[in-house]
């Protein structure tokens, strides 16, 4: 049903990660003959971030809030976000399985988080929320001409595995600092990650910041080898 919704709304390609079923002749039915070319073309991974290599933006939807699920965007806000993103890298929207939904770690790796707002029960069927979600972007697509961002930005938007090579060497060299503790570290990176998240970062700006964090590797090595001197 899901790629029924993908068919309706033109979602583009449907990415299963590491699905606990996958049966195409089953799931053929549900879809029906309009969702088939989208389930022709689905890709199977076996995690998240393999999934989100490419992407540019991502977005993970999500009903449960609060700890660090905070800073949400309405389906709208989203859409409007992901449509002036398109002309640049894949974007991606992230959904869980219906009994769970995404996990810490699956929001850890999302740029933004989505809540779509209910009265009542919060939780929604997977169908629904991807319908409701590109229903908004279909409509951004077809009431506004496309938003370009700066000419002089001067480099293209980082994919999420650079995103994510960013974040490892930031969280290095923070617990090089002492700022994080090795307990529980990535769940305290996650304010980081949001504050970048709100802002889409260019391949020189990570260019500047992992150069800082190696220059500032390249200190505390160097003061740690006085003090035992």
């Amino acid at each position: 049903m899901a790629a029924r919704a993908c068919a309706n709304m033109g979602g583009g390609e449907l990415v299963l990660v590491a699905p606990v079923w996958w049966d195409y002749d089953k799931a053929l039915p549900l879809a029906t003959p309009k969702g088939a070319p989208v389930l022709d073309r689905v890709r199977v991974v076996e995690t998240l971030s393999e999934a989100l290599s490419d992407t540019v933006l991502s977005f993970g939807t999500t009903a449960r809030v609060g700890g660090w699920r905070r800073d949400f965007l309405t389906p709208a806000d989203a859409a409007a976000e992901a449509e002036k993103t398109r002309e640049e890298g894949a974007v991606a929207l992230v959904f869980g399985s219906e009994d769970r939904g995404l996990d810490n770690s699956d929001i850890e790796l999302c740029t933004r988080l989505v809540n779509i707002p209910t009265d009542g029960a919060s939780s929604l069927n997977l169908a629904q929320a991807v319908l409701i979600l590109l229903y908004e972007c279909l409509k951004v697509r077809r009431g506004q001409k496309p938003v370009h961002d700066d000419p002089g930005a001067g480099s293209r938007r980082i994919t999420h595995a650079e995103q994510e090579c960013l974040y490892e060497a930031l969280k290095h060299t923070l617990l090089e600092l002492d700022y994080l503790k090795d307990t529980n570290s990535d769940y305290f990176l996650m304010p980081l990650r949001r504050f970048f998240g709100r802002r889409p970062l260019r391949r020189h700006e990570m260019d500047m910041l992992m150069g800082i964090c190696r220059q500032v590797d390249n200190l505390v090595r160097r003061s740690s080898g006085k003090e035992k001197a």
